[in-house]
């Protein structure tokens, strides 16, 4: 016969006094509930909050009847014409809008963690007069809407088409420079805090060596500091890649649009009805994210966190 398992009713302490247990006499499932159940149904309505408007541009993107009351049955109809119709429009180029904004997204990104990181470096390693007045001017910058900026771009790219056509009103690269003129602010902010966790005395360490500043930021400093920079290029590649109206304010050209402002032509006009192809488009253009999201996952969480242990 199995000996029962008896649980101590009392507890001896250090002083040898006897304190009684108190034992916990809630139910067994109303105690799961109550440290993990709640979890799973917050989940599962996080998820299916994320994952229904995903599921009905699919299904409109694969509806060939072209509207939205017509996907409201998700996988009602199933067909690969939306996204015939999109590659072979010669009316509106989606392979060239999609190249155009995976290259302005990819120079924008690698712009970005290069200015961004140097300036961070600079604020990080030297001591020179208006340093701290540059940080807080940083940050103050980028509490003003960049809406307020809209106007002065477009007439200064205008003033500029006419003297630099290069770099003026619907140039790829006048808009590239858009958007590095912003690169600063917060990402430098951010870098700035990674930056301090590094120990100076690697710096010290390799200028012994005759190692140069450049050599330093270069060699060292930048593969340290990889995580930030991961976090920094992605969310500038994504600001970029979806961003709609400041490249419909420079890009005039439909051939060196980018993709949002191309994808708007789709459902742009009152009675088109365009949303079969405009959802396939979107089904396309939300590939290049979700694998570069999904290359730079495991840097996400310690880019954004290591930074904030060290101001």
């Amino acid at each position: 016969m199995a000996a029962q398992t008896t649980h101590p009713t009392t507890v001896t302490t250090r002083t040898g006094t006897e304190v009684p247990v108190q034992r916990d006499t809630t139910p067994k499932g109303l105690r799961w509930w109550r440290e993990l159940g709640w979890r799973h149904v917050v989940t599962f309505a996080v998820l299916a909050f994320a994952f229904i408007p995903i599921l009905y541009v699919v299904s409109s993107s694969l509806n060939p009847t072209g509207s939205l009351t017509g996907s409201n049955r998700l996988f009602s109809s199933i067909s690969l014409t939306n996204y015939v119709e999109l590659l072979t429009d010669p009316v509106h180029p989606y392979a060239r809008w999609f190249v155009n904004t995976l290259v302005i997204a990819t120079t924008t990104s690698v712009g970005t963690v290069l200015l961004g990181a140097a300036a961070a470096y600079a604020f990080s390693r030297f001591r020179f007069r208006g340093r701290r007045g540059g940080l807080l001017s940083l940050l103050l910058i980028q509490m003003f809407p960049q809406v307020l900026a809209y106007v002065a771009i477009f007439l200064l790219l205008v003033t500029l088409r006419e003297v630099f056509p290069a770099i003026g009103l619907g140039s790829r690269l006048g808009l590239i420079l858009v958007y590095l003129g912003g690169a600063l602010g917060v990402n430098t902010y951010l870098m700035y805090g990674f930056f301090n966790t590094v120990p100076k005395e690697l710096d010290e360490a390799a200028k012994i060596d005759g190692a140069s500043h450049a050599q330093i930021f270069f060699g060292i400093i930048l593969r340290l500091v990889a995580p930030i920079l991961a976090v920094v290029g992605l969310l500038s590649f994504v600001g970029v890649f979806s961003d709609f109206l400041i490249a419909s304010i420079v890009l005039v050209d439909p051939d060196s649009q980018t993709l949002p402002v191309g994808l708007y032509q789709y459902v742009s006009q009152r009675f088109s009805e365009y949303w079969g192809v405009f959802a396939a488009g979107a089904v396309l253009a939300a590939i290049p994210v979700v694998l570069l999201f999904q290359f730079l996952q495991r840097y996400i969480v310690s880019g954004l966190t290591t930074g904030a242990v060290k101001g």
